[in-house]
């Protein structure tokens, strides 16, 4: 082959492997770090559960994926960081129910919608707990409901926020249970559980991943889980039906969204990364210890699930339950 022929050859081949990157853009996803948005304080769930992630996909897929916590309002601030940026799949949101539904369902004046998000993947749920001050009198949830029937809006229940999943789970308790308290929304969850073993903060409802540490040193109450059936983390904490109290189970859930047109290549390339890193063996052993029901799967059965979701607040809030603003 002479020189011209063999140029001539390696122009073409060239052009069209670049008609390939141009056609698809997940061929050379990530060229640099990802960012990774959390709408929460650091040392929370959403933040334990992607850091662990990201990790993994830092190391799979040869770029940092960089976690960005962006707390405040519930979610919000983070949610509105991600609705407005370029959707070329280089910053994506750690979604759960509070940003990507409560807050949209809840709000009337937001600058973004449902419809400004693409889910990518489903990592997974986790039921919540109810949680209390050692001074706190109360040591069962039958205790817990008598007392603030005594005692109308004096018992303070904080959540992670207006709209956050707690405050879903405390609107979902009071309508099963008929009390009154003072909900104390904060910007996350480490600072109430602080108050909490201050004395500050009476009652909380949270996963064991955000009270963890607290759990371990003993420093605050757990009287029930609000789930239909007691959970393999904490075998010994009885379930809210179990001591009486039916229809107010409460879970949140994990994924991945990313701004709306992100590329469909570049979205299948991060759901089939995930996927992969919720069966390593070391992460399905952390998310099993922090009581993380992993789910994974298609884009498709996230989106379903979060329509699913939202079906459900609609119903809570049309029933005065929930109120909107």
């Amino acid at each position: 082959m002479t020189m011209v022929r063999y140029l001539g050859w390696l122009l073409a081949v060239l052009l069209v492997a670049g008609q390939g990157w141009a056609q698809d853009p997940a061929a050379n996803y990530p060229s640099r770090p990802v960012r990774w948005v959390i709408p929460f304080t650091p040392g929370a769930s959403n933040d334990i559960i992607g850091r662990l992630v990201a990790g993994k996909l830092s190391e799979a897929m040869g770029q940092q994926f960089i976690i960005d916590n962006r707390p405040g309002a519930g979610g919000i601030v983070g949610a509105e960081t991600v609705a407005r940026a370029n959707p070329d799949g280089y910053t994506l949101l750690l979604t759960n129910p509070g940003p990507s539904v409560n807050t949209i369902l809840l709000r009337k004046n937001l600058s973004y919608g449902m419809n400004d998000f693409t889910p990518i993947v489903w990592i997974g749920y986790t039921p919540f707990y109810v949680f209390t001050s050692l001074s706190f009198p109360p040591r069962s949830v039958k205790e817990l409901v008598d007392y603030a029937k005594a005692n109308p809006g004096k018992v303070a229940w904080a959540s992670s926020g207006v709209g956050s999943s707690p405050h879903i789970a405390l609107a979902v308790f009071q309508l099963a249970t008929g009390i009154n308290v003072t909900h104390v929304p904060y910007k996350g969850t480490v600072q109430p559980l602080i108050d909490m073993v201050g004395g500050q903060i009476q009652v909380l409802s949270t996963t064991t991943l955000s009270a963890e540490a607290q759990i371990k040193a003993g420093r605050i109450r757990m009287l029930a889980v609000a789930a239909k059936k007691r959970t393999a983390v904490m075998p010994h904490i009885p379930t809210l039906e179990e001591q009486g109290i039916r229809n107010a189970e409460a879970i949140v859930w994990f994924g991945m969204s990313a701004p709306a047109k992100t590329p469909r290549p570049i979205m299948d390339k991060l759901n089939r990364e995930v996927n992969k890193a919720l069966q390593l063996a070391d992460v399905r052993q952390r998310l099993d210890q922090l009581g993380l029901e992993v789910e994974g799967g298609t884009a498709e059965k996230f989106d379903a699930f979060i329509k699913s979701e939202a079906a459900r607040l609609t119903v809570l809030i049309k029933s005065g339950a929930v109120q909107v603003e």
